[in-house]
C-alpha cells in the first residue's frame, strides 16, 4: 500500500526525486506514514481504516499536534495526503 501511496503522490504532482537525486516529497511522505505508524505502534492498514482520528489526532487542535507540525508540517500534510489516497 505504501507504494501504490508514492506513486498516487507522484501522479499528483509531488517530486520523487531532487534534481540532484535525492528522495523527495513523495517518498518522504511515505517514510513519514510509515514512522506515524511505527510511533503508534500500528499497521499501515491500521492508519487507513483510522485515518480521520488520526489526522485530527496531529492536527491544530489534536492531541499530537507537536508532533505534527515537525519539518514544516510534514507529517500532519503527509496524513492528509494518505487520507486523500485513501478517498
Amino acid at each position: 500500500m505504501i507504494e501504490n501511496f508514492r506513486n498516487y503522490l507522484i501522479d499528483n504532482g509531488y517530486s520523487d526525486l531532487t534534481p540532484t537525486g535525492k528522495p523527495s516529497t513523495a517518498t518522504d511522505y511515505s517514510n513519514r506514514i510509515k514512522r506515524i505508524c511505527g510511533r503508534e505502534n500500528i499497521t499501515l492498514n491500521e492508519l487507513a481504516k483510522n485515518i480521520n482520528f488520526y489526522v485530527e489526532d496531529y492536527g491544530p487542535k489534536g492531541n499530537n499536534s507537536e508532533y505534527g507540525k515537525k519539518s514544516n508540517n510534514a507529517y500532519i500534510s503527509a496524513l492528509k495526503q494518505f487520507k486523500n489516497f485513501l478517498s
